[in-house]
Parts: structure tokens; sequence; C-alpha cells
């Protein structure tokens, strides 16, 4: 095979190679681009699914202090119930207590 062909097939050779090589370099730079972007939409989904958790736990502790709360205000009517019929039950041993000690004082005075 004469020089100039085999310079010619070169010439070709290494034209075919800077083609792949750049076809590989311009796949590698999509395939990167295209990871990128999924990374991104993944570490937004993931933020977004942190947030709806966020919001589900302090929607459920909101629940609990409410309920904790009607507990407590439940249990607070009950005793202030309590302690107003107890006082209703004492008014007239107090009545008649003040009344005793009054006569007493009175009496002793004359």
């Amino acid at each position: 095979m004469p020089r100039p062909e085999v310079l010619e097939q070169i010439k070709e050779a290494e034209t075919a190679a800077d083609e792949i090589v750049a076809e590989a370099e311009a796949d590698r730079d999509e395939r990167i681009a295209e990871a990128r972007q999924r990374a991104d939409e993944i570490r937004q989904e993931a933020e977004e699914e942190a947030r709806e958790l966020e919001e589900q736990r302090l929607e459920s502790a909101r629940e609990e202090i409410e309920a904790e709360r009607e507990q407590i205000l439940e249990e607070g009517e009950a005793e202030r119930e309590e302690l107003r019929d107890r006082a209703d039950g004492r008014v007239d041993d107090v009545v008649a207590y003040v009344l005793e000690t009054f006569q007493e004082e009175v009496h002793a005075q004359t």
C-alpha cells in the first residue's frame, strides 16, 4: 500500500477516533447533567417528605396537648364542684359556729 494512502487512512482513523471521543464526552456530560437533575429532584422530594412528616408530627403533638388540656380542665371542674359541694355543706356549720362565738363574746362582755 502506498504511503499517501496509509497516511490518509491514519488521518481518517484519527478523525473517527476524535469523533468517538467527542461523542463519548458529550454523552458523559449529558449523563452527568441528567444525574444532577435527578439528584436535585430526589433532594426536593426528600425535603417535601420531611416537611410533611414534620407537619404531621406537629399536628399530632397539638392534638395530644389539646386532649391533655381538656382532661386537666375536666379534672379541675370536677374538683371545683367537689369543693363547692363541700363548702355548701358546711355553711350551716359555719353560721352556727359564728353565732355561737358571737353569743359567747356578748355574754363574756356582760
